[in-house]
């Protein structure tokens, strides 16, 4: 094939040698606008995994640019004037300027054409070829040409920064964080060859208009940056090589994305198909795995519209994953101020796992005694007496007004639709019962309805009747007297989503016959084929309250220790709050404050009939999922009045308001939801959401992204779940019931087995 790169940076220039060592014959010209030794960036980092995959695709260019990075395996974050480093983390920074060389040697030594101080315009300025490759950047002219096609989403992000140099010799990964009296600057730093460092200075844009930077020349900038970070830089200058961009050399960076990454012959390649924020060091290494994916399918395939096919399908999912985690992380820095209130431990652990790539775990394996350490700080600071043993966060206690829990793993709610009448049967006190017993410091009933007609489905429980108080006593007593665990009542009222089939007969899908009346605050159905809703009146909403409070009261008579009222997925103090289900136009619609109006009156009757020692949980929807919905903004705002009712802890889920709703999904997938209301409404709050490992536990818990973590799925198939979890964490006090203790013993001793034989492969 007749082949032209259009972009000489490292992922054309990579390109060109892979598809050259798979198969000679090919002629290809690499055409770059900018001469051989002229590079704008600084560093460029990679991971030992990468420098592996390198190794693998073509050793001889591997070996030259292994031997000339500069490794360490440290990172240092300096805040509120200490120092802390976490070791084992591998990697190793290179000059883009060398390894720009290093591949055009190697492009040559294979026989690529490499033409410099080309500038493409358009495709017809390099004549035919058989394919195209955009490698032209992240502001691609390739790509915004035939942008009908491609359909690129880009969006840019908050925060300012600069990509600056310093001969300040840096002997770890730094991350460097002031407080100015605008708000923070932070620093990303690190050392790629003998004598200097990359230095990247970030900071929101309000930060930087309040500091007057936007009005500096690049000189002044620069001397501003250097007075900053004095005490870091040690006399040394910032030095910039922006003289190509026009005005300041302050950036904002682009998150990149495009539906299609190829059209006829033409195909996109690193930064121009996509972008991974600086933050986790992964735009050259996304580009070199392009470049080897894209050889790979062009060998494979006779057919080039297969090859192209391929490369984008092999290509995508792990992109969408790297650039889901420099989402995070993206976000993470661009709210500093958020966490910037946690103490340096917890900061540093924030900052470590802001990806969510890097866990728990991961931070054990590879700084054990970093990890002991900060463990026995969080066990500390939760009331625990350590005694020298490392504790991990989701075996620490939680405190909410009276209420003590023993650790912070919750068996969330899950809907059985196995009641008669909304009584509870021995079905409820079985499954309820055994994951007490299995060791979970918070047990949920299902929503609970406060009324017949406000059930979801005939197979819902309530408590509107006195044998449900009884029935539930029955449960409650049992998990009291036979566990250490706490229980909760979560109560609610099904709405727009009521009188609908059991789950395993149709989910959300009306009865066949025997349907009753339903009520919502609007005459909105929930979907096309669900019930229309009765538009609540005051008599309505005066019923309902009532309602809420005898529940309230019987909940206390049968002894939960906390109460949560359900105002999320589209039940009926749901449907007030999202625009999707409420069009009123009296004081209970319109802007978010009115449509809150109904279930804030809800929360403080109950609150009010709830006793003072215990506590009251709301669940919200954070976000709706739709454009037309609560946004992440408004869960904000919702929690904000929540906490002004006297709410202790909120549980933050998200959609379930439409069908049509369009959810991200992914590990932990609703965390940040929880991580931004706990650390801006400074409210406790439960995590949910896709969280089904011991090491997605103490992420969250570790990180102060959620105060407890709820857990559904994995608690059906596992009852036992925190109880497996301690005995693999060889956390031995944990209490099992005495009838199981031989079962401990022998899962201990398996698992001991299991971790020698690893140690032994």
């Amino acid at each position: 094939m007749k082949i032209a790169c259009i972009g000489g940076g490292p992922g054309g220039l990579y390109f060109a040698i892979s598809a050259k060592r798979r198969n000679p014959d090919h002629e290809i010209h690499v055409y770059e606008r900018n001469s051989p030794d002229d590079t704008f960036g600084w560093g460029v980092v990679f991971s030992d995994q990468t420098l592996e995959n390198l190794r693998e695709n073509d050793p001889v260019s591997a070996e030259r640019i292994f031997a000339a990075f500069h490794h360490w395996n440290h990172i240092d974050i300096h805040f509120k004037g200490e120092r802390i480093r976490s070791s084992g983390h591998g990697f190793a920074g290179l000059s883009r300027k060398k390894i720009l060389l290093l591949l055009q040697e190697r492009a040559r030594e294979l026989g690529v054409h490499l033409h410099f101080q080309v500038e493409v315009d358009s495709l017809a300025d390099v004549g035919e070829h058989d394919l195209f490759i955009a490698c032209d950047g992240l502001n691609s002219k390739i790509r915004a040409q035939y942008a009908e096609h491609f359909e690129p989403d880009i969006e840019m992000r908050k925060n300012k920064f600069i990509w600056l140099g310093t001969h300040k010799t840096l002997d770890a990964f730094t991350f460097i964080f002031e407080k100015t009296e605008h708000g923070w600057v932070q620093v990303h730093g690190y050392r790629f060859d003998k004598d200097t460092s990359t230095f990247i200075i970030e900071c929101t844009e309000e930060t930087w208009r309040g500091l007057g930077i936007d009005k500096m020349s690049k000189a002044e900038s620069n001397r501003f940056c250097e007075k900053l970070f004095a005490d870091y830089l040690d006399g040394h200058e910032l030095m910039d090589n922006a003289a190509h961009l026009p005005g300041t050399a302050w950036l904002t960076f682009p998150r990149i994305s495009n539906r299609t990454w190829y059209h006829d012959n033409i195909v996109l390649l690193g930064d121009s198909a996509h972008t991974a924020h600086f933050s986790i060091g992964s735009g050259t290494k996304l580009a070199l795995e392009d470049a080897i994916e894209l050889a790979n399918q062009i060998e494979a395939h006779d057919v080039l519209k297969d090859a192209l096919e391929g490369y984008q399908k092999a290509r995508e999912l792990d992109v969408l994953r790297l650039q889901s985690a420099a989402r995070n992380s993206t976000e993470w820095f661009e709210n500093v101020d958020r966490y910037a209130q946690f103490e340096p431990q917890q900061f540093a652990y924030s900052l470590l796992t802001r990806s969510q790539r890097v866990s728990h775990d991961n931070l054990r394996a590879r700084d054990a005694q970093w990890m002991n350490r900060f463990e026995g700080w969080f066990a500390q600071r939760s009331g625990v007496s350590t005694n020298g043993r490392p504790i991990p966060p989701m075996f620490t206690p939680f405190r909410l007004r009276e209420l003590t829990l023993e650790n912070r793993v919750v068996v969330s709610p899950m809907c059985m639709y196995s009641a008669e009448d909304g009584t509870p049967s021995d079905f409820h006190l079985v499954h309820l019962g055994s994951r007490a017993l299995g060791g979970a410091g918070l047990v949920y009933t299902e929503m609970t309805h406060v009324s017949r007609d406000a059930r979801i489905s005939p197979g819902c429980t309530g408590m509107y009747k006195p044998e449900h108080r009884e029935q539930w006593k029955r449960i409650v007593d049992f998990v009291h007297g036979h566990s250490r665990a706490k229980i909760a009542m979560q109560i609610g009222h099904a709405g727009p989503k009521g009188s609908t089939k059991l789950m395993w007969d149709g989910m959300d899908e009306p009865l066949d016959d025997g349907n009753w009346p339903i009520l919502g605050p609007s005459a909105v159905p929930y979907s096309k084929i669900n019930q229309v809703p009765k538009a609540m009146t005051r008599e309505d909403m005066d019923r309902v309250i009532s309602e809420f409070e005898s529940v309230t009261r019987m909940a206390d008579e049968a002894g939960f220790d906390l109460l949560e009222i359900h105002a999320a997925h589209g039940y009926l103090l749901s449907a007030f709050i999202t625009p999707l289900l409420n069009h009123r136009t009296d004081a209970y619609g319109g802007q978010l404050t009115k449509r809150l109006r109904f279930p804030l009156e809800v929360i403080a009757a109950c609150r009010k009939a709830w006793p003072a020692a215990k506590p009251l949980s709301v669940r919200i929807s954070a976000t709706d999922w739709m454009d037309a919905g609560i946004t992440a903004d408004d869960g904000v705002a919702i929690a904000r009045d929540l906490k002004a009712e006297n709410v202790d802890i909120i549980n933050v889920s998200a959609g379930q308001t439409s069908p049509d709703a369009q959810p991200v999904y992914g590990r932990m997938f609703q965390t940040p939801l929880s991580d931004r209301i706990r650390n801006e409404v400074h409210i406790p709050t439960l995590a949910v959401g896709n969280i089904f490992e011991p090491d997605h536990v103490n992420s969250i818990i570790g990180a102060g992204r959620a105060d407890l973590c709820c857990l559904a799925r994995p608690h059906l198939a596992d009852p036992y779940w925190t109880l497996r979890a301690a005995a693999q964490q060889q956390v031995d006090w944990v209490e099992w019931p005495k009838q199981y203790t031989a079962g401990k013993e022998q899962l201990e001793r398996n698992l001991e087995k299991t971790l020698g034989m690893v140690i032994d492969i």
